[in-house]
């Protein structure tokens, strides 16, 4: 069994962010022949060596978007000797503003809803009938779905309430800040989401479209759609809508710089599972439009109201009003469970997406931030990656598939409400806590795409909350293994996609041992690489960050990333990354769900990673990573109720 030894770079206590003085070392992963194999170079080279070459086999992607996607990706990794490039400090007169309203667009209030702990007095807008006895458990969602529920203001007010609402205010008596039940790159909440329903009793007498306001829970009516339209009976079944989302760049890189498009995508990645989720408790099942384009996103959602944002040719600093445009990313159809009768036809969505222009479209967009900094790079990038209208993208629902079962005592009886309401990302973790191994492998079930199919290989996204998603899994999981009881510490690797197995085996180091781990599920394509300790290793990779190692374990997820791009075209980028929000997203829910606690890490050494698993190239890329274990509570905050909450905006 190969063996990990893994003294590693130490950190001065001065280092920050920007400048880091460090003491050259060597990690090694040490082989059954007891040959050691340099695990990280340190240096800053290896990230710009796909710069410089030529892009190979670009299938159907032109060769030139390709190579400015790549160019983005090295150029926003940070290795040992840099972090990519941001600010130099926060300028905190500037942050933006976390929630978008727009002024004088009519307001449409949305139910509250209790929580089983809430014993205050219910008000009229709460919704009384809400019965938790009988609401679903959360581990039974990924079993089979519950009936699906009428479209109502009141399911409509649960949707929202249970994915994109707030969940408390957090304060320390000198600030106060909001968070919300989907998570986000350092609270900055980039994603804004709409709905297009049908008219809907008590909320809209005719079809609509809105913004959602999470501060108030509350609809902002921005157009009424004509019934000649007839958006809705002509494409979807009945009781269906859509939910879309965008994404405020500058929300992201007012911290982050240039790789704030990295995490403006995992939080839509996060926002899309999130709903996901929260139409599953409903009964209703939830797809990606992946034919709809940029620009019929745009009329769809009224986001022609922002001014055409003139991308500068370098990095520029001032008052650029204009930055503070919704990128356009995705629409959901959510439906019932089990309908029929879709007749998605892009060529006609897109006729009908030309005459929403004229619509009488309400609000003005507020201002988030007096002044700006502009990175490029993003906004660029972000114009190579539109996707445009594809015609030939065939609509279509597979079957629910149920995701495998091997330890359902490992969760705690929780309601899906419960789960995703009390969702934290957790700040540092114990070090001491652990899990045991049928935790730790039921967890893992829940991440697989095609749920369990034991005749079929993993591949398709057909399980909860994957099969929202329209391509084949192209995201697997590296795992460094802390504290799990009955599993040898080390490095473990979950493929999500087993399509790619035979590629991962030649791309990694040829010492792994590839060996499925004792008493994992014979459905689960789980495997042990190498023993040893790697809890040095994990924090080192991630920044340097204790709580990488200190959890019960950490893990990077590893995408199929040059070849999908080539092959599947450069608007795979963004939909990487929202890969792996999903999956994040439910590990941040299983480990609520049995008594623990998580927390996504955006920041880690791009190159140095790929080394210790012995990757070279960018055929196989690390995008994410995340933690999972016991959190530590910091007692000097304060927790308040989201609703109501204080008036200000944080």
């Amino acid at each position: 069994m190969p063996h990990l030894s893994t003294s590693f770079y130490s950190r001065p206590p001065n280092a920050n962010r920007f400048h880091l003085n460090l003491r050259p070392s060597t990690s090694v992963l040490r082989l059954p022949n007891r040959k050691l194999i340099p695990a990280m170079s340190f240096s800053s080279s290896s990230a710009s060596k796909m710069n410089t070459r030529q892009v190979k086999n670009p299938g159907t992607t032109d060769p030139r978007k390709l190579s400015h996607v790549l160019k983005y990706h090295d150029q926003t990794k940070h290795s040992f000797t840099k972090y990519a490039r941001g600010p130099h400090g926060l300028d905190w007169a500037n942050q933006p503003n976390p929630f978008r309203r727009y002024i004088s667009a009519p307001l449409l209030p949305l139910m509250h809803l209790p929580n089983r702990t809430d014993h205050r007095t219910q008000t009229p807008s709460s919704l009384s009938n809400y019965n938790h006895d009988n609401a679903p458990l959360y581990s039974s969602l990924f079993t089979s779905l519950p009936p699906p529920q009428p479209l109502t203001v009141s399911s409509i007010s649960q949707l929202f309430y249970d994915s994109l609402a707030l969940s408390a205010w957090k304060t320390t008596g000198y600030s106060t800040w909001s968070l919300r039940v989907n998570p986000s790159s350092g609270n900055l909440h980039p994603t804004e989401a709409y709905i297009i329903a049908p008219a809907i009793e008590s909320l809209c007498d005719s079809p609509f479209v809105a913004h959602y306001a999470p501060k108030e829970h509350a609809l902002e009516l921005r157009a009424k759609i004509p019934s000649r339209f007839d958006l809705f009976n002509n494409f979807f079944p009945k009781n269906s809508f859509l939910v879309g989302f965008s994404s405020i760049f500058w929300r992201e890189a007012w911290k982050y710089g240039e790789r704030a498009f990295r995490y403006c995508n995992h939080d839509v990645g996060h926002a899309i599972a999130a709903v996901a989720m929260a139409a599953a408790e409903l009964g209703w099942d939830v797809k990606i439009l992946e034919g709809m384009g940029y620009k019929e996103l745009k009329k769809l959602m009224g986001l022609d109201i922002f001014p055409e944002f003139v991308i500068p040719s370098k990095p520029i600093k001032g008052k650029i009003p204009e930055i503070e445009f919704e990128h356009p990313d995705c629409v959901l159809v959510v439906f019932p469970s089990g309908a029929t009768g879709f007749d998605v036809n892009y060529e006609k969505l897109r006729l009908l997406m030309e005459e929403f222009s004229a619509l009488d479209w309400k609000g003005k967009p507020n201002l988030l931030s007096k002044e700006h900094f502009c990175w490029d790079i993003i906004y660029s990038t972000a114009e190579v990656v539109k996707k445009p209208l594809t015609i030939r993208n065939a609509f279509s629902v597979d079957p629910f598939s149920s995701s495998g079962v091997c330890s359902e005592s490992s969760y705690k009886g929780f309601t899906v409400r419960e789960v995703v309401r009390k969702r934290r990302s957790a700040v540092d973790m114990d070090g001491v806590t652990a899990i045991d191994r049928e935790t730790f492998y039921q967890i893992m079930l829940h991440c697989l795409p095609s749920g369990s199919r034991s005749r079929e290989k993993q591949k398709r996204q057909l399980a909860l909350p994957y099969r929202v998603l329209s391509w084949d899994a192209e995201v697997h999981a590296a795992l460094f293994i802390h504290r799990v009881k009955g599993l040898p510490k080390g490095l473990y690797f979950l493929v999500r996609n087993e399509d790619h197995l035979g590629e991962l085996k030649k791309a990694v180091r040829s010492g792994f041992v590839w060996e499925k781990p004792e008493g994992c599920p014979r459905d689960l394509p789980l495997y042990e690489l190498a023993r040893g300790d790697c809890q040095q290793l994990a924090k080192g990779l991630s920044c340097h960050q204790d709580i990488a190692g200190d959890g019960c374990f950490s893990l990077g997820m590893v995408a199929h990333f040059e070849p999908t791009l080539s092959n599947k075209n450069v608007w795979m980028y963004p939909r990487l990354f929202w890969e792996t929000g999903v999956l994040g997203q439910v590990l941040y829910l299983e480990a609520h769900a049995v008594g623990i606690s998580a927390t996504g890490i955006g920041c880690f050494f791009d190159d140095p990673v790929h080394e210790v698993l012995g990757l070279t190239g960018s055929k196989f890329q690390s995008l994410y990573h995340f933690t999972v274990g016991g959190p530590v509570v910091d007692r000097r905050i304060m927790s308040l109720p989201a609703y109501p909450g204080p008036n200000i905006d944080a």
